[in-house]
């Protein structure tokens, strides 16, 4: 049992791109699967491909990596503490550079994208 699925993706990642690795996996979910869009969207990750098991509920997320970009994620939004913010509070993540990700009633985009559509949420996590 995880308490924190989303902060699991963020290591897991975080782990094999500094261990270098391409490939990775990770259990799959909704959420994730949201958050993974978006990271491709934005070219922090090559690809991501939900992969079933042996049986129908073990189901996992294939992510290919770029080995030589290094990453930095950060998880905001906690379990025990969840950040919301409006629109006009969503700045930009160093400078322009990275991106934030954002959990609205829209669906999960960039905070760029939520500020341009004035709607707030949760952010999630930082990418640089």
């Amino acid at each position: 049992m995880n308490t924190d699925p989303i902060a699991d993706l963020l290591t897991r990642i975080r782990n094999a791109n500094m261990a270098g690795l391409s490939k990775m996996s990770v259990p799959s979910s909704k959420a994730k699967k949201n958050i993974l869009q978006v990271m491709k969207d934005k070219d922090f990750i090559k690809d991501f491909t939900e992969v079933s098991g042996e049986k129908a509920h073990e189901k996992s997320i294939l992510v290919s990596l770029s080995p030589e970009r290094k990453l930095y994620l950060k998880r905001i939004s906690k379990p025990g503490q969840r950040i919301y913010k409006k629109a006009g509070e969503i700045y930009p993540v160093v400078r322009g550079y990275g991106i934030s990700i954002v959990s609205t009633s829209q669906g999960v985009m960039t905070g760029d994208d939520a500020r341009k559509m004035n709607i707030g949420g949760e952010v999630l996590c930082e990418i640089h």
